[in-house]
């Protein structure tokens, strides 16, 4: 998602600029370029490009540990970071649930308007983090057993196509239930 764009931009910039100034300090720091396997796909091999790919395998984690810790330690954080944005921009912060709890009248037992803030301002962005973590997990876990495309592109494929499954459920829901489609 977002953190793939970032990834996707970085290799972009790398490797124009490899591609234009391969002997500049600067631009071999961001990433160095190799075709891969006898390929015309290029790859990073050194550099910040290189630290922020998934390694190809097991194979790759085990010959070059350091190049997977860094990747697990961008991984998961990226995701837990924007994950704890998301809910600020998104309208899912304990100011704003706390605000739509008092606008329908909804009260968390044994808690008052204010300690309710204060106990969604505790929760929520915690259970952000936690989701955001847990999605980079996932992603990790894609790119490492070799899924097809990456494992932030399944978990994006997916999402989607459960929206999609929840859209139809609730058309279904109004137009009468799933025996209208059925009989």
């Amino acid at each position: 998602m977002l953190q793939s764009a970032l990834v996707s931009n970085i290799y972009m910039v790398s490797q124009t600029l490899y591609n234009r100034f391969p002997e500049n300090f600067l631009v071999r720091l961001l990433g160095v370029w190799e075709p891969y396997e006898g390929t015309s796909h290029f790859v990073p091999v050194r550099g910040i490009a290189y630290f922020i790919t998934a390694p190809h395998d097991i194979s790759s984690v085990l010959s070059d540990p350091f190049h997977f810790v860094v990747y697990l330690i961008f991984m998961l954080t990226a995701c837990a970071v924007l994950s704890k944005t998301w809910i600020e921009v998104s309208g899912s912060s304990p100011k704003d649930v706390a605000r739509q709890f008092k606008e329908q009248q909804l009260v968390i037992r044994g808690y008052r308007d204010t300690s309710t803030y204060k106990e969604l301002k505790r929760i929520i962005p915690t259970a952000a983090l936690f989701g955001g973590l847990c999605v980079g997990i996932l992603t990790i876990t894609a790119d490492l057993l070799g899924a097809i495309g990456s494992g932030t592109g399944i978990l994006l494929a997916v999402t989607i196509i459960y929206q999609y499954f929840e859209m139809f459920v609730k058309e279904q829901a109004e137009q009468g239930g799933l025996e209208a489609i059925l009989n």
